[in-house]
């Protein structure tokens, strides 16, 4: 579990099987805000057992090191996102590319800003990430603030790269070159 240590209290922590009933539950509560810029989950993901199915390959694939889920945590303990990191070996460079969601009561609280702070330190301190990218709706200011404020420069725009609400949507690409961060 990585913290963060001031007033707004931020941490992550890695998902488990434990934490599969908390997830399918903040996916469920969330499923319609996060259609509003996203296309919508596979149908599978409003049944819990179908979603279980779908954690446990996902946590296969953290278990091989690709592909890392954690939650974040608010000042109680309280879910109020998550954020993912997949990791890209192959390339003579070592990348990944971050995504999140946030809960939709608990936006404006800096809570992503501070969880991608957290993420991008464990992404060149223990994964030895040298090159971070993330994908936003053109249409999501907040998340692209967020990427912005940590770093992040818009590098690419792709026009009709998702369809959400039947309506094609642009999004564009941001990416950061990381280097050491605590030495």
């Amino acid at each position: 579990m990585i913290q963060e240590g001031n007033a707004m209290k931020t941490r992550i922590e890695k998902v488990t099987k434990e934490n599969y009933q908390e997830l399918y539950d903040f996916e469920t509560r969330n499923r319609l805000f996060f259609e509003l810029d996203l296309p919508p989950r596979p149908q599978g993901y409003n049944h819990f057992e179908t979603f279980s199915g779908i954690m446990d390959e996902l946590l296969k694939e953290q278990e091989s090191g690709s592909y890392i889920m954690y939650l974040i945590r608010g000042n109680e303990g309280e879910l109020v996102g998550r954020i993912n990191l997949s990791l890209n070996v192959k390339t003579g460079e070592k990348s990944a590319e971050v995504g999140y969601r946030m809960d939709k009561e608990k936006l404006g609280r800096g809570y992503a800003s501070k969880a991608l702070r957290l993420i991008l330190e464990e992404a060149i301190n223990i994964h030895h990430i040298t090159v971070v990218t993330a994908g936003t709706s053109s249409k999501n200011i907040a998340s692209q603030h967020v990427l912005v404020k940590n770093g992040f420069s818009k590098v690419g725009e792709e026009k009709k790269v998702m369809k959400v609400n039947d309506q094609w949507a642009d999004g564009y690409l941001y990416s950061l070159r990381l280097k050491k961060l605590n030495p």
